[in-house]
């Protein structure tokens, strides 16, 4: 059996090496030839796999170690009869991870109180579900709003226009859908852009385009009351330069890549293959995991909360450093800068998420401080 992978996929042989030969390719440059021959396709969210792609091959799984599936063409998987997986929530915890630790850059360089504010989710899934639940579990004001949700669901959704005009937090964790009953496609335009409020933060993390970026770059150089955090860009890895420089914090599509995300994500397509092929798992993530960096952190007791939750986000992940390289590699000539963003996602730095944490304290902590624990999914010793 021959699989053919992107090479930014961890744990390949670890995981697949039992089942043929893995031939590793840039996820951008994977094209009809490199697969003529496969068997087994595995991607991740740069590779867009589609009748273009496989028609005349032998693939007959593909699996994607992503949440998003808006690069694959379902409907001619089922039509060709080709079996496929993709990995929900894997990346989520990371996301999750990287949307707070923006938060706490934003409201330090304003002196803001983030409990103060009122939070808008758009996109209750893998990711926004999460989000929710911890920002709920803070005491902080959340709206959400999911218009396929609510239709299946009914629940406590708003509109978007609720959370464009109630909300000074915005962020976006939608799929990308252009052609489907709730499109996403430029969700957010200039006309409901215009309408935020004074002093809005705006976090995407979700997909390039569910923003028009030539309208939001235009309404940032007329509003110098609004903050972006952009991770996602609407033709990349070709990024709007001059909306980075806009941006308070800007970075190449990595907000889900925690070590514990990717990882989870092949475990999950792993699991899914061996599901198709009728065999039983042979290894497991767990025996697989490395050890974080950092395992533990002691307070004291009296430790302020806004001040714990600081240093806990931080000491996992800051994204300024992130920020810094992406701002270093916007230079040079198109062709150089769609290099450098996927180099900066190939060679990303070991980055944990949040929940492996373990924090102690001198003395009994308080019910608050055990609310802050438990919302953050940490553990407390």
């Amino acid at each position: 059996m021959r699989i053919v992978a992107d090479e930014n996929i961890p744990l390949l042989d670890e995981f697949f090496a039992d089942f043929g030969s893995i031939t590793r390719q840039p996820g951008r440059s994977i094209d009809p030839a490199a697969v003529a021959t496969a068997d087994v396709l595995l991607v991740r969210s740069v590779t867009q796999v589609n009748q273009q792609l496989l028609q005349g091959s032998a693939v007959r799984f593909v699996g994607t170690c992503t949440i998003g599936t808006d690069h694959l063409d379902l409907d001619y998987f089922q039509q060709a009869n080709i079996a496929w997986s993709s990995a929900p929530g894997c990346n989520a915890r990371g996301v999750v991870d990287y949307v707070l630790s923006s938060l706490l850059v934003l409201a330090q360089d304003q002196a803001l109180d983030l409990s103060k504010r009122t939070y808008g989710i758009v996109g209750a899934g893998q990711v926004g579900s999460r989000l929710q639940a911890v920002l709920q579990g803070l005491g902080w004001t959340v709206l959400v709003c999911d218009p396929p949700r609510q239709l299946d669901e009914g629940g406590d959704f708003v509109s978007l226009q609720q959370i464009i005009t109630e909300c000074d937090v915005i962020s976006l964790h939608t799929p990308l859908d252009k052609t489907g009953e709730h499109p996403t496609h430029h969700l957010l335009n200039a006309e409901n852009l215009s309408q935020l409020q004074r002093g809005a933060w705006l976090i995407n993390a979700s997909r390039g385009p569910v923003i028009d970026n030539l309208a939001l770059r235009q309404l940032l150089v007329q509003r110098e009351d609004l903050r972006a955090v952009l991770d996602v860009w609407e033709a990349e890895p070709t990024v709007d330069a001059q909306l980075a420089a806009l941006c308070r914090i800007a970075t190449p599509h990595i907000a889900g890549y925690s070590l514990d995300g990717k990882l989870r994500g092949t475990a999950q397509i792993y699991s899914a293959f061996c599901a198709f092929m009728g065999q039983p798992e042979k290894h497991r993530l767990d025996d697989l995991m490395p050890a974080p960096w950092l395992s533990e952190m002691r307070f004291a007791a009296t430790v302020p909360c806004d001040w714990l939750i600081a240093s806990i986000c931080h000491a996992v992940y800051d994204p300024r450093r992130d920020d810094a390289d992406f701002r270093l590699s916007l230079i040079g000539d198109e062709l150089q800068q769609r290099a450098a963003f996927d180099a900066l996602r190939k060679n990303y730095p070991m980055r944990r998420e949040i929940e492996g944490l373990k924090v102690s304290f001198d003395d009994q902590p308080s019910a608050e401080l055990a609310r802050v624990l438990q919302a953050l999914g940490v553990a407390a010793r």
